[in-house]
């Protein structure tokens, strides 16, 4: 077939083509439709609110109706931080409200209509609007499924923790146990000094106390509420939790912790944060040894360092080892790290690695400390 033959090309596709090609594309938001935006507030999954410098809401989206169960029109000139939780007004006010030039990005609980408390990601910034007026701009995001994906892989691992620990602190108990039965036959048979050795029965029996106590304390859920706690007290707790999984690896336990800081966190966590730590040690020091774990402060930080003398993290691994589910432990589950980052992220803290001559590692802990 010849070139002549060929049939023409479509004027009309052509035509409509061109059209197409050469329409406007949409560059920004607001050059939207209002149908678009309409359609948009409704069912988009952020829920965009506008408050005074006060703090009162004078917008919200539409879609507060799906996260909140309250219609926009509910809540204007209603004060946002009424529906935060206590602890997370608290927390609002020592970040965004104490420095609001800067954008800050926190997560928060907020109340729903019926009373229930939800997970939100909320983005807050101060802006100006068209008068002038400095006003806050917030989007929130719903979490609560990563809330409670995250709930779930902490209590997992704080399980296999009581587990692992379950058999040193067996060994440990037997001790005192095996004291308390000779000395109950020791009494059975009329001994002359019964004083005496209800002493030693009630010090035997504080220390199974002490033991179990702390074993159910870690199976516990972490609670978040924050206060003033001793940190010297926190480590001493977690010390007497793990000193007999450290004698069964022929580990010395050495606490150089004279001065007592005052730390503003949630109890659970942080102890959790210190039986992570301290368990690795323990776990990775096959020949023996000492574990020191030291405390000084340095500007507005506490540091604890917690030395090893294991092998040593590879430098190459370094950066990995807080990714969940990384270990280089045959048994390991991978998400005790992990935690402990994310834990110390929720305190204003953070989790440093450093090698320790001539051998071993220093896994160091920074928490902002108290003004006494």
């Amino acid at each position: 077939m010849n070139n002549h033959s060929r049939q023409p090309i479509n004027d009309n596709y052509t035509h409509n083509h061109k059209d197409h090609a050469s329409k406007k594309s949409y560059v920004s938001l607001s050059d939207l439709p209002s149908s678009y935006l309409n359609w948009i507030e409704e069912n988009g999954f952020d829920v965009i609110c506008v408050c005074d410098k006060q703090g009162k809401f004078q917008y919200l989206s539409s879609s507060v109706k799906r996260l909140l169960g309250f219609d926009s029109s509910d809540l204007i000139s209603e004060n946002a931080l009424d529906y935060f939780s206590p602890q997370d007004q608290e927390k609002l006010k020592q970040t965004f409200w104490s420095n609001p030039t800067i954008p800050t990005t926190i997560d928060l609980q907020v109340k729903q209509k019926s009373g229930k408390y939800i997970w939100v990601e909320t983005i807050v910034s101060l802006q100006e609007g068209d008068a002038g007026e400095e006003e806050i701009l917030a989007l929130m995001k719903d979490i609560s499924d990563k809330k409670e994906a995250e709930e779930m892989m902490i209590r997992s691992e704080k399980m296999s923790v009581a587990g692992q620990l379950a058999a040193g602190i067996a060994h440990e108990i037997r001790n005192p146990l095996t004291s308390l039965k000779g000395f109950l036959q020791l009494l059975q048979v009329g001994s002359e000094d019964e004083d005496g050795y209800y002493t030693i029965m009630n010090e035997e029996i504080e220390k199974i106390e002490t033991i179990t106590s702390e074993l159910l304390f870690i199976s516990k859920p972490m609670t978040n509420e924050r206060k003033s706690e001793p940190l010297l007290s926190m480590i001493k707790d977690v010390c007497t939790l793990l000193q007999s999984q450290a004698k069964l690896h022929h580990i010395d336990l050495v606490l150089q912790c004279e001065e007592e800081f005052m730390v503003s966190c949630d109890r659970s966590q942080i102890k959790q944060v210190f039986i992570n730590l301290i368990k690795n040690a323990v776990e990775v020091m096959e020949n023996g040894g000492k574990i020191t774990i030291s405390t000084y402060t340095k500007e507005q930080f506490v540091f604890i360092d917690i030395i090893d003398e294991g092998p040593g993290v590879p430098k190459h691994l370094i950066n990995k080892i807080k990714e969940p589910f990384f270990t280089t432990k045959k048994n390991g589950t991978g998400l005790g790290l992990m935690i402990t980052h994310q834990i110390l992220e929720k305190h204003n803290g953070k989790l440093e690695v450093h090698d320790h001559n001539p051998n071993g590692s220093i896994f160091r802990v920074l928490l902002p400390v108290e003004k006494v």
